[in-house]
């Protein structure tokens, strides 16, 4: 499994960017969806429904290509966590599927953390 390292620029990026494009990947979207159940909506809500926490930038395995993670509720409700680029200003995700439990947690943990920044 991949991990993450906090990095404040993401959520300052998060919270700051009024809109997000996006660049979709045909086999992305199809994988998320027939795998676990993540449609491109789903992955789309949690940046524009703006309660999402960034869990970090993926250290472990190592990749060329900086890879970043949110987790956060979809407008139905239900908790994604989305691993995603940015490539021109937008943002490209690689993968999504529903949050582990500790992911969860550490939403908790870094949202209660947020509300105190802002």
């Amino acid at each position: 499994m991949a991990q993450f390292k906090f990095v404040l620029w993401l959520a300052y990026w998060y919270l700051q960017t009024e809109s997000f494009e996006f660049e979709w990947d045909v086999g992305n979207c199809t994988k998320s969806l027939k795998k676990h159940g993540v449609n491109c909506d789903d992955v789309e809500s949690i940046f524009s429904l703006k309660m999402a926490v960034p869990i970090g930038r993926q250290v472990r395995p190592e990749v060329e290509e900086e890879r970043l993670c949110i987790v956060g509720p979809t407008r139905i409700g239900t908790f994604i966590s989305v691993v995603f680029t940015l490539r021109d200003g937008r943002v490209r995700p690689i993968s999504s599927r529903p949050a582990s439990r500790k992911e969860k947690m550490l939403y908790e943990k870094i949202r209660k953390t947020l509300e105190g920044v802002r």
